[in-house]
């Protein structure tokens, strides 16, 4: 049997941290080039950053995908919420087929959500709702995936929760309802949090799903940058992928954060 050297996990994480994280570390640098063209370096400047600043396309798509996040991530963490708890709760007729379709979005691939989407949108809830596509396809699109994760990260929270906690408030004269929101609530919130940062940086990131189901005039920021991108890498592109970054870098540290700090409170 061939010996492995001491120093052969530290060499392979190294290694693993450079594949992913070298890219990264080479747009940042490229970010502040002088050039137009991504593959010369002509001098350090922050030109880019400030064109960024004044660019009214990026702000208007960047404030779409936010409010499509914003929106489709608070009605996910209601209905994903109540679902998880449903299903760890109560038994019904198909419990088992209602979770699987529930948590479907989860390993169907984006392109099959967006054309059944589209399908769905297209045919019936044109002919015989009047739905035209727009912001609000877009939206209601994206509940449906915001809905299986935020549901799946709440159901591990809940698995780790003690059961009979909401039996000690009942039996102390708590309704059902007090008992959901002032003993189980609390523990579920960690869980929900989690569920709804992870929920919103997928909204932010997705560009099939809403590139099938926008109307006319409704472009996210995803939408946005593909449609500059196509025709090669802009240095403009280039600083929001670092501002992007960054933003998601301090969020997940937010979050992280927050959520120790409810459990060390437990």
């Amino acid at each position: 049997m061939i010996p492995i050297p001491r120093s052969w996990p530290a060499s392979l994480t190294l290694i693993l941290f450079l594949f992913m994280y070298f890219p990264i570390a080479v747009l940042g640098i490229y970010s502040f080039n002088t050039s137009r063209y991504s593959s010369m370096w002509e001098g350090f400047s922050l030109i880019w950053y400030q064109q960024l600043l004044s660019d009214q396309r990026i702000h208007a798509a960047l404030g779409t995908s936010l409010g499509v996040a914003a929106i489709a991530v608070a009605i996910s963490a209601v209905l994903g919420t109540l679902m998880a708890v449903g299903l760890a709760k109560y038994r019904f007729p198909g419990k088992g087929l209602y979770r699987g379709i529930s948590y479907l979005p989860l390993i169907v691939p984006d392109i099959a959500i967006a054309v059944a989407t589209l399908v769905f949108l297209s045919s019936i809830g044109r002919l015989y709702f009047g739905i035209q596509l727009s912001l609000w396809t877009i939206i209601a699109a994206h509940i449906v995936f915001c809905l299986a994760y935020i549901a799946v990260v709440v159901s591990s929270r809940l698995a780790g929760i003690d059961p009979h906690l909401e039996e000690a408030a009942l039996d102390l004269g708590a309704t059902p309802l007090q008992a959901f929101t002032k003993v189980l609530l609390p523990e579920l919130l960690p869980g929900v949090l989690a569920g709804c940062l992870l929920a919103f940086v997928l909204s932010m990131d997705d560009l099939l799903i809403s590139s099938f189901t926008a109307g006319n005039g409704a472009s996210t920021l995803p939408m946005e940058i593909y449609s500059r991108v196509r025709t090669g890498m802009k240095p403009d592109i280039n600083a929001l992928s670092v501002v992007l970054i960054l933003t998601s870098g301090i969020l997940a540290f937010v979050a992280e954060y927050w959520c120790n700090s409810f459990g060390s409170s437990d």
